[in-house]
């Protein structure tokens, strides 16, 4: 059986990722027929696509050809917010301010506390401690919206999903395997509710019809009428989403 041919990763070194102020990753895809450059807005990181016969030094001269256009394009991302003391951040569309005590109690989770004049999660612990608290409880908190979506949509459209996992997705909001496995993005409870309610619509029509062709956004729109206005805010208001918990220079 012949082997398929994918791509392979690889990094520029630490000092010309320093000098570029953002990661570069160099990939080697059998499908290339000429060096490209992207920047993704997503992740923050430099995208170098090459030949597979081209050499990881012809990567860096290509990039640093390139170099005024690529910190043109870093230069226009809007600035990470990483989670610290006093920042806001909004969960389900509502603006939260975090609280960063320090000391660590008994009980060693992230609160929500309805306060005046905003709601606070205070999350336990030294920053680094604190930091993962939070984005463990973000996660927990959009499974639990997902699998009551997840849910109400399969029920409309008679399918059973698979299993339900949650990561840090960067380049689409949710995805359907060929197994009825279902993968949503953490960061959709941060956007209003009817956002996170589409993106499950969209993932469970998969089960029925695994394409984008009009029979799928049929069943889309037969479990989730408000499917072009939830879509017209991700695609104005999606990529601030991937703004938090970013640090500056990763």
């Amino acid at each position: 059986m012949r082997k398929s041919k994918v791509s392979r990763l690889t990094t520029l070194p630490k000092r010309e990722t320093e000098r570029i102020g953002a990661p570069v990753e160099v990939r080697h895809h059998p499908a290339a027929r000429r060096l490209t450059l992207r920047v993704s807005r997503t992740r923050r990181a430099v995208i170098v696509t090459l030949p597979v016969q081209c050499g990881i030094e012809e990567a860096g001269s290509f990039l640093h050809r390139n170099l005024e256009w690529v910190r043109e394009r870093l230069d226009s991302l809007p600035a990470p917010i990483p989670f610290r003391n006093a920042m806001l951040v909004p969960v389900r569309g509502i603006a939260h301010r975090v609280v960063m005590p320090g000391e660590v109690p008994r009980r060693r989770v992230v609160r929500r506390i309805e306060a005046h004049p905003l709601p606070e999660l205070h999350a336990p612990g030294e920053l680094a401690a604190a930091v993962k608290r939070l984005e463990l409880w973000f996660a927990k908190e959009a499974r639990a919206d997902l699998q009551e979506r997840v849910a109400f949509h399969a029920g409309r459209l008679g399918v059973s999903p698979g299993r339900l996992t949650i990561r840090d997705q960067t380049s689409r909001w949710g995805s359907c395997s060929t197994t009825g496995g279902l993968s949503f993005s953490w960061r959709l409870v941060l956007a209003p509710p009817p956002i996170l309610d589409y993106v499950a619509a969209h993932e469970v029509a998969h089960l029925r019809e695994m394409n984008h062709g009009p029979r799928f956004w049929a069943l889309v729109r037969k479990t989730c009428p408000a499917m072009d206005e939830a879509k017209r805010w991700l695609r104005i208001y999606g990529m601030d989403l991937h703004r938090y918990g970013v640090e500056s220079g990763s």
